[in-house]
């Protein structure tokens, strides 16, 4: 994991506060020439990503204590949350010891799939509604696309809200 960013909603959309960081590489590790080659084709994300980079066993403890100070209990949402929660919770693991999230992590594209009724693989942000989504960047910066994703998912939740009571 490069860099990762996370955007606290309340589920009215009240953006509570934000988390980001860029990590110094973990030793030994190597970048997955496909993944390389997609970064090459984001050069502003790459450079914003190897920005100030921080070493993840004094990052993640600090990301912990953030979550932690939270209100309510959280739930880890994204967009693909398979990929995302893997990264955030395997570093949790490694560098605090447990996950402030336990096992809550809710993807976006299934939640999408369920409202519209549509097959998973149908299910994407193309064919999603255009009133689900603000005008807000998605950069592939982690922070710009964390605060995105939070918007989206917070606008679903209101709408599928507002038709179940009716």
């Amino acid at each position: 994991m490069l860099s990762f960013g996370s955007a606290a909603y309340l589920a009215d959309k009240t953006l509570v506060d934000t988390f980001s960081a860029n990590l110094e590489l973990l030793p030994d590790a190597e970048g997955d020439p496909r993944t390389m080659r997609w970064w090459r084709s984001q050069p502003e994300a790459w450079a914003a990503c190897r920005t100030d980079p921080r070493p993840p066993e004094e990052v993640m403890p600090e990301y912990d204590a953030w979550v932690r100070h939270l209100p309510g209990k959280p739930v880890f949402v994204a967009y693909p949350a398979g990929f995302d929660f893997t990264f955030v919770y395997w570093y949790l693991m490694r560098f605090v010891g447990r996950s402030a999230f336990s096992y809550s992590a809710l993807d976006i594209k299934t939640f999408a799939m369920a409202v519209l009724g549509s097959r998973y693989r149908q299910t994407t942000k193309r064919n999603m509604p255009r009133r689900w989504f603000d005008d807000l960047p998605h950069s592939h910066i982690a922070l710009d696309d964390a605060i995105e994703q939070g918007a989206l998912f917070c606008n679903m939740l209101a709408e599928t809200r507002k038709t179940s009571l009716g």
